[in-house]
């Protein structure tokens, strides 16, 4: 009888083991912008179907880095690939990378200056001239105009942006460019620029931690962040000219122009976008997918994943504060899910 229990133990700690062998390992790395959801997604799917995910979560430059090396199972930017990269990455990896859009968000612009209250108000001009180093004071003229009842004091701006290759600092830059011609001639737009003025934090965590711990402060970060860490963010004016809130709303309403326009690869940007609803600086996050995979197991997990993602994963973004993909959407993303290769 003891011989028997013993024999039994053995053959139920042997077949737990090989469970634990057998279960599949996703590795991912890039965007902080979406960290939040991801990591919601990873642990209710993980739970339910037994995959487990390792997502390094070091900026979209690093995630698009690691995609053309082929370091990774897949990657993730809120800048999309160049077409010089995505021929990289074909060459070296014999693959398509295709873009899928996951979620949408909002970069705010989050401030530190308790003087100020909630809802300051900044226009396009009056930021690109703060991240210009062109306006240094808070209580500068063109800053007063736009918030007429506010008591702004008379203390220096302190600009605040990323130091590591950022989807959200190429959403950031994407609109500056559109909005100032001097931003777009001297500066540009990319995951990396050089910035005229400021200091620089790792990650929307970074930034973050560095506008709450210095008054006077200013900085861009994903909505979530800002939230997170109990920082007020500013009403932007948009295209047309309205004072916008950043909201599920707000940034549906940015994307519902480039509906009308969406390119067959997914790659688009809606910043600075139409309509009288439209926040300003509003972006998709995109998903990095080999369509041809090494390894055809991964390949049929990661089909799986992103199905559950384009479904009941949209469910989970309201509540972490970013807007779910519209209808539209959700449907060319499944065509292209469909062109993945998993035999």
């Amino acid at each position: 009888m003891k011989l028997s229990k013993i024999f039994l133990s053995l053959l139920v700690a042997v077949s737990m083991g090989n469970v634990v062998q057998a279960q599949l390992k996703l590795n991912g790395a890039g965007a902080t912008f979406p960290y939040v959801i991801y990591s919601k997604w990873f642990d209710v799917y993980s739970k339910d179907n037994g995959v487990q995910f390792n997502y390094q979560s070091i900026g979209s430059g690093g995630g698009i880095k690691q995609t053309i090396e082929g370091t990774v199972d897949f990657g993730a930017t809120d800048g999309p690939m160049s077409n010089d990269q995505l021929k990289e990455a074909k060459e070296k990896q014999g693959s398509d990378v295709l873009h899928i859009p996951t979620v949408m968000g909002a970069v705010v612009i989050t401030y530190n200056l308790q003087e100020a209250g909630k809802d300051l108000h900044l226009s396009p001009d009056v930021l690109a001239q703060i991240y210009l180093g062109q306006i240094t004071k808070w209580n500068d003229e063109q800053i007063a105009k736009i918030n007429s009842g506010k008591k702004l004091p008379d203390k220096s701006i302190i600009v605040v942006h990323r130091s590591d290759g950022s989807g959200t600092t190429n959403i950031f830059t994407d609109y500056l460019t559109k909005v100032s011609k001097t931003w777009a001639v001297n500066i540009g737009k990319g995951t990396s620029v050089n910035w005229p003025v400021g200091l620089g934090g790792k990650g929307n965590e970074g930034v973050a931690g560095l506008v709450k711990q210095s008054d006077g402060s200013i900085g861009y970060v994903e909505l979530a962040y800002a939230v997170k860490n109990g920082l007020p963010y500013a009403v932007l004016q948009n295209k047309v000219g309205k004072f916008v809130d950043a909201s599920f709303e707000s940034v549906s309403a940015a994307a519902a122009g480039a509906l009308e326009n969406m390119p067959e690869d997914l790659r688009v940007s809606i910043t600075n976008a139409n309509g009288n609803e439209s926040y300003p600086i509003s972006g998709f996050t995109w998903l990095l997918i080999y369509k041809n995979m090494k390894d055809k197991s991964k390949a049929q997990e990661i089909v799986k994943f992103l199905k559950w993602a384009m479904n009941e994963g949209q469910s989970y973004a309201k509540d972490l504060y970013y807007a779910p993909l519209p209808k539209e959407v959700i449907a060319l993303c499944q065509k292209k899910i469909e062109s993945i290769q998993t035999k």
